[in-house]
């Protein structure tokens, strides 16, 4: 099996025998190290020594008094919110317990930050063993935002903090960034857009998220996609479906759809409230998928029989940010599941 995504906190976690992903002190250790809590030069000796305090029990409630001492406090107020999630985090046992317990409580009081790294974690779980590297490229939209394009009918997805690492050092570091200033050339970077034929490139590359995912209709990315949703549903809600591509929703019996995205739910409530949708704003909606429960006792009785709709869509700046949690929350189901 291809071992894929270090940097996920993954391997510094530990798997229940139901296969889900027990909270360590390791992994509470590594937010402490993230670039955002980790003292700088301008630190006071105060913040120091509460980092270094925290480092040897990352759960820990932070002492009050040190808090005070911060001349930051800025720092200070990083410290207490990431000290709470961690907390709060050990105490749900599991990732998957929280990041349920989290979007089904409604408001959100962490930093998307958080969400992103958990769900780093939670994906390259759901997705361990696969042998299908477009799946797993896949599997990025789950946790890192993509910039779209759209050439010749071909929609391609790359990664966001890629691209504009690229568009400002030409993918040479400090170096590109100097040369860029200076407007001396660089020579062209292109992203390797993953096919069926070189996509086992991806395993040796999966850290640098420097691939591209074509999820044209009806390429092997968009089917790798729906699999990696199957899986990411039935890991937590422990739910068997089926989830198909399809072009349009040509459907009089349409009952329920997912917007996978903040732009595509609005595009999808408005279609299935009879509402006029400008070409312009249909143009964002890349994908359309139809999802079906093997189950169907477990559905709402008006939902039962009836196929549910998921959308995937581009923001005004062709940017692309999955929520997967919609996925878990927000299907026809008679229980939480």
């Amino acid at each position: 099996m291809m071992d894929f995504w270090r940097t996920s906190g993954f391997h510094i976690l530990e798997r229940t025998p139901e296969g889900r992903l027990a909270v360590t002190d390791d992994y509470c250790r590594a937010f402490w190290r993230r670039p955002e809590v980790a003292p700088v030069d301008e630190s006071c000796d105060a913040e120091r020594a509460l980092h270094a305090a925290m480092l040897e029990t990352p759960t820990a409630e932070p002492d009050a008094a040190r808090l005070a001492e911060f001349k930051d406090k800025d720092a200070a107020d990083n410290f207490r919110i990431l000290s709470g999630f961690l907390r709060d985090l050990k105490a749900a046992g599991t990732l998957e317990d929280y990041y349920l317990a989290l979007f089904r409580g409604g408001r959100i009081a962490i930093p998307p930050l958080f969400i992103d790294q958990m769900a780093h974690a939670l994906t390259r779980n759901v997705l361990d063993g696969v042998a299908n590297p477009l799946q797993a490229r896949a599997g990025e939209l789950f946790f890192r935002s993509q910039r779209t394009t759209i050439d010749d009918g071909a929609i391609m997805m790359a990664d966001e903090d890629t691209v504009e690492m690229y568009s400002q050092t030409g993918g040479f570091g400090d170096l590109g960034r100097l040369l860029m200033e200076g407007q001396t050339a660089l020579r062209e970077v292109t992203l390797d857009v993953l096919t069926e034929e070189n996509c086992d490139l991806y395993w040796d590359r999966s850290d640098r998220f420097d691939t591209v995912l074509d999820i044209t209709f009806p390429r092997p990315g968009l089917d790798a996609l729906c699999r990696a949703m199957e899986v990411w549903i039935g890991h937590f809600l422990g739910l068997e479906t089926r989830i198909h591509p399809v072009q349009s929703i040509r459907d009089e019996r349409w009952r329920w759809h997912v917007g996978l995205d903040t732009t595509s739910t609005g595009i999808l409530n408005a279609l299935y409230n009879g509402e006029d949708v400008p070409e312009e704003r249909m143009a964002r909606l890349l994908s359309l998928f139809r999802l079906e429960i093997k189950d169907q006792a477990l559905v709402l009785d008006d939902v039962a029989g009836k196929p549910v709709y998921l959308g995937l869509a581009m923001d005004e700046t062709n940017r692309v940010q999955m929520k997967p949690q919609n996925l878990l929350v927000n299907l026809p189901l008679k229980t939480a599941g």
